[in-house]
């Protein structure tokens, strides 16, 4: 989609936030390294989905209806792949985000899911790589 010429929306409600959401995790789930590790551990794309839209909606609308653990999850997840998360992979993970909003979205609310994505790939890695067991901390990329 040429985004000079679409006309972009607001994001001003849970379904855009939705829509956001459901079009990001289907280019994530072809992504030739993303997409097996995601494909092979969420069994119910649907709820995952609804989880992920909740977690947003309480970014940008400063609502409680988010019911997680967004640290936890990350960290066990990383356990789940070996230890093997990357910066790499936040990267591809923010470059599918970001591509997706700035396709389909503009405005404020826009650009806070954007600034909360790059803030929350550091934070994440970061709480990442401190859960991991003492010989895997040499793993900060991609191995040689």
């Amino acid at each position: 989609m040429n985004t000079d010429t679409a006309i972009r929306k607001q994001v001003l409600t849970r379904e855009d936030l939705f829509f956001i959401v459901d079009a990001f995790y289907k280019e994530v789930r072809k992504d030739e390294v993303l997409g097996p590790m995601f494909n092979a551990t969420i069994h119910d794309w649907q709820q995952h989905l609804e989880k992920i839209t909740d977690f947003w909606f309480n970014q940008i609308f400063d609502t409680r209806v988010y019911k997680g653990h967004p640290m936890e999850a990350h960290v066990e997840f990383d356990k789940k792949m070996h230890y093997s998360i990357t910066p790499t992979h936040f990267g591809t993970w923010l470059f599918y985000w970001l591509n997706t909003i700035n396709t389909y979205y503009e405005g404020a609310n826009a650009e806070l899911l954007k600034e909360r994505a790059r803030k929350m790939q550091t934070v994440l890695y970061l709480k990442i790589f401190e859960h991991r067991p003492q010989k895997s901390h040499n793993k900060l990329d991609e191995p040689s």
